[in-house]
């Protein structure tokens, strides 16, 4: 990319929010409770939104998924950070949209077996019982329901479905207590097979992953002005260097390590509506779980 071109993108970043009064704008991130955790884990992010922005942001702490597509729908909080499965019923709800979504490496889900267990195919887990993360995850259970149904088994009607902590169910497969498990297998990489030594490397087989799952986000409330929508996307995408930099700084979100600040779109997010669909809840109007 020359310079020219550099420079002319600062020129409008800086235009657009210049054109914006200042604002004090709410945001609330979906799976952190309480103030203290999100000023500690996103108060550098927030510091560096708001110096690519010149707008003010404040914390909006809220205690499940439920209470924040009710605090967009009543227009007390303005953005909310949260991830795929989430977006699709709040947009249901409140018409909110997507703004940046957060880029993740190796954000995937995969079907897990043991090496030796003689299941060698999707069709050989019919009638045995396949472990499953957070009900309603995008990433443990929508999208490893959806492998299983690529592959013509039905993941609701042709196994025995239960869910669990990830440790759990990694230590279940490794005792052949189930057959499989459904999980986010970046996640389970780095915190369950790399460091467990009880068991040598080729233990576990992948039997099917997905491709890469669309992006945590940060989304908009319908009530917010679309001026004020681009201005900060525009200015995000500017500054993303810093604001990475900022996001990943606290180690509770090592897992966005890597990543990148992308615009995206509604359509990105129709394969996680075919995921709810495949699940069992073609509806998108209700939060699984909750």
């Amino acid at each position: 990319m020359s310079l020219k071109t550099l420079l002319m993108g600062a020129a409008v970043a800086v235009l657009g929010a210049s054109a914006v009064s200042a604002e004090t704008w709410s945001i609330a991130v979906t799976d952190v409770e309480g103030l203290e955790r999100l000023q500690a884990e996103w108060g550098p992010f927030k510091a560096a939104l708001e110096t690519a922005t010149g707008q003010t942001f404040e914390f909006f702490p809220v205690s499940s998924r439920t209470a924040a597509a009710e605090a967009l729908r009543g227009e007390t909080v303005d953005f909310v950070i949260t991830g795929p499965a989430e977006y699709i019923v709040i947009n249901t709800l409140t018409e909110a949209t997507p703004l940046i979504g957060f880029g993740r490496p190796d954000y995937r889900c995969a079907i897990i077996v043991r090496a030796e267990s003689g299941i060698d195919s999707m069709e050989d887990l019919r009638g045995k019982t396949v472990a499953f993360g957070d009900i309603g995850s995008t990433s443990n259970m929508l999208c490893p329901m959806q492998l299983m149904a690529d592959y013509g088994v039905n993941p609701v009607n042709d196994i025995e479905r239960v869910h669990t902590a990830r440790n759990i169910a990694h230590e279940a497969l490794k005792a052949g207590d189930v057959a499989a498990i459904g999980i986010n297998e970046g996640s389970w990489i780095s915190s369950a097979r790399d460091n467990d030594t009880s068991v040598p490397y080729g233990f576990f087989r992948v039997l099917a992953r997905s491709g890469d799952l669309p992006n945590d986000m940060i989304m908009a409330g319908a009530h917010v002005p679309t001026e004020v929508q681009t201005m900060i996307r525009d200015a995000i995408i500017a500054n993303k260097d810093q604001i990475i930099t900022a996001i990943t700084s606290h180690e509770e979100n090592d897992k966005y390590i890597g990543m990148d600040l992308v615009t995206i779109e509604d359509a990105n997010y129709d394969i996680v509506r075919s995921m709810y669909t495949t699940a069992g809840y073609p509806q998108f109007d209700n939060f699984i779980g909750e």
